[in-house]
């Protein structure tokens, strides 16, 4: 599976995969620690690890409780959420102007 461009630039730790599948899924759904867990491709103890510490930045927020499990999802109301948003779209800019120029580069080196 290719690595998105966020994970490209900033790495492939597991609160790197966590913040990129927020961002990817934000305004979808909330989701379970378990359900993020899955998606971002981090075990659920590392995530247990990693949580707190998003919750306490204010990256992510609890929208409810269904039994034990706890929803959450990304916090669009933080500063520095709505900043990490408009770096992801620019990254993700950056990597598809890069990849045009290359494109048109080899189209004009196979006409010749």
């Amino acid at each position: 599976m290719e690595k998105s461009a966020f994970v490209r630039v900033f790495g492939d730790s597991p609160i790197v995969r966590v913040i990129d599948f927020l961002l990817t899924e934000r305004g979808l759904y909330d989701y379970t620690l378990k359900d993020i867990a899955e998606n971002s491709n981090v075990s659920f103890v590392t995530l247990q690890g990693i949580f707190p510490k998003l919750e306490k930045i204010g990256i992510v927020k609890m929208t409810r409780r269904i039994g034990k499990a706890k929803l959450c999802m990304l916090n669009e109301e933080n500063l520095l959420v709505q900043k990490l948003v408009r770096l992801d779209k620019e990254i993700s800019d950056y990597f598809i102007e890069r990849e045009l120029k290359k494109q048109t580069v080899e189209k004009l080196i196979k006409v010749r």
